[in-house]
């Protein structure tokens, strides 16, 4: 696996000291938003600067972090957060995040706020580079994409500086700059199923009784259950990504059933929880994400990320900038968002198996081996790595689920917050107790 070996420059070789001081220009690097160049005073500051990163694990990584700030020049505090804490934080104690990493569902609910300045998207040189999933809310064929659940394309723009709302289409200003987002689909131990998983469905199959798990996040385990209820011809939904209280009741009264007879072996709420069920064999298949099945695959153990008949379901990121930047502070937030799209950052969630907003530049920073696996449906080579070194999987493998285009060119349904919210989490709550 390729890997930097001089933190502190740039991708064309040229320190961010000369950078900022006007000495040189890095054509196609996409560092900075338009500042390079600036008075003295400028470059003799920004190292005093600090921004704090709050978001989830799995976006906020403290190795991401550390690369910026030895490029950039100033530092950014990595702080994690899961998607209902940073809502609060970011409702409740705007002033200790600088830069959020909100899922597009979790903006449903707090940029109403006010607590969010959108981006200037005429900032961020390679916006006009990014994919069209997200950009746009179109697929690789220009078709529109799924539209159960909450589309990024749907949160993504609104209408002026001081506009709480949502735009209905593009416009310059962003709620969000998109970062990583994937294709989910259940995680399986092949070696203990003994034989093909090609449906959602299975997850309920009395075959695996005691064998399954759900992640116990309310807005996504119900998503997970709704996949397999109308796969396995239940139930049908007119949007899995917004229930009505009829839907919600027959698919929590559904997994109630299924409790009391003894289908689940746990409802796991960490990354950590979800990787040790499958890898001690307690679960055959569960809900999973991309990461925990490398973590898995990591450790020697077969475990894979099925790509199912039914599609995957959906999901996404976004840095928001907080109200209270200003200044050279803000001017830092958006160097670093230029310098999350410029391949580095994309290349090391690409060994997690995550997708970047800008795919051209991440697939430009990996092997040849690495992007024919991650994101061209060919065979490894030679070994691929987790973005720690690990062997994550053996040279002749290909990725569950084939290329990118096949992966996310099949979303049935995108992570969402119900109009019935309060009342799905209430039953959801009583499906755990019971």
């Amino acid at each position: 696996m390729t890997r930097p070996t001089s933190p502190t420059k740039t991708r064309a070789g040229v320190t961010r000291r000369q950078l900022l001081q006007g000495s040189a220009a890095v054509a196609g690097a996409g560092v900075g938003s338009g500042i390079l160049g600036a008075p003295m005073i400028w470059a003799q500051n920004i190292k005093d600067v600090t921004l704090t990163q709050v978001g989830p694990s799995y976006s906020v990584i403290a190795d991401i972090c550390e690369k910026a700030s030895a490029d950039l020049g100033f530092k950014i505090v990595p702080q994690t957060a899961e998607t209902t804490q940073l809502m609060a934080k970011v409702v409740n104690q705007p002033e200790t995040v600088d830069i959020a990493d909100f899922e597009f569902w979790g903006l449903q609910k707090v940029y109403r706020a006010g607590n969010l300045q959108p981006v200037d998207i005429s900032k961020i040189k390679l916006w006009g580079e990014m994919t069209p999933l997200m950009r746009d809310g179109k697929n690789f064929d220009g078709a529109d994409l799924s539209r159960q659940g909450t589309l990024p394309f749907e949160v993504l723009y609104t209408d002026s500086a001081e506009s709480t709302a949502f735009a209905t289409g593009a416009t310059d200003l962003a709620t969000v700059m998109p970062t990583i987002y994937n294709a989910d689909t259940l995680g399986i131990r092949p070696d203990l199923t003994g034989r093909e998983i090609t449906s959602w469905a299975e997850l309920f199959n009395p075959e695996f009784k005691g064998k399954t798990a759900l992640v116990n996040i309310p807005s996504i385990g119900i998503m997970d259950a709704a996949m397999a209820l109308e796969a396995r011809g239940d139930l049908t939904y007119g949007d899995k990504g917004n229930m009505t209280k009829e839907e919600i009741d027959k698919t929590i009264d559904a997994l109630i059933a299924l409790k009391k007879d003894g289908q689940f072996r746990a409802f796991w709420s960490t990354f950590d929880e979800s990787v040790n069920l499958m890898a001690a064999g307690e679960v055959v298949i569960q809900s999973m994400w991309s990461p925990a099945v490398t973590a898995v695959k990591s450790r020697g153990i077969n475990c894979v990320y099925q790509g199912l008949s039914q599609g995957y379901r959906g999901w996404g990121l976004g840095m928001g900038l907080m109200r209270h930047l200003e200044g050279i502070k803000l001017e830092a937030a958006y160097e670093y968002l230029n310098w999350y799209l410029t391949g580095w950052q994309g290349a090391f969630i690409a060994r997690q198996g995550y997708y970047s907003s800008v795919p051209t530049t991440a697939m430009a920073d990996l092997s040849e081996n690495e992007r024919g696996y991650w994101y061209e449906g060919k065979p490894a080579t030679e070994d691929i790595m987790d973005p720690y070194g690990n062997i994550m999987d053996k040279a002749g493998a290909s990725r569950d689920g084939g290329s990118f285009e096949q992966r996310m060119g099949n979303i049935a349904c995108w992570n969402a917050v119900m109009d019935e919210d309060r009342y799905m989490i209430q039953r959801w709550n009583e499906f755990i107790a019971s």
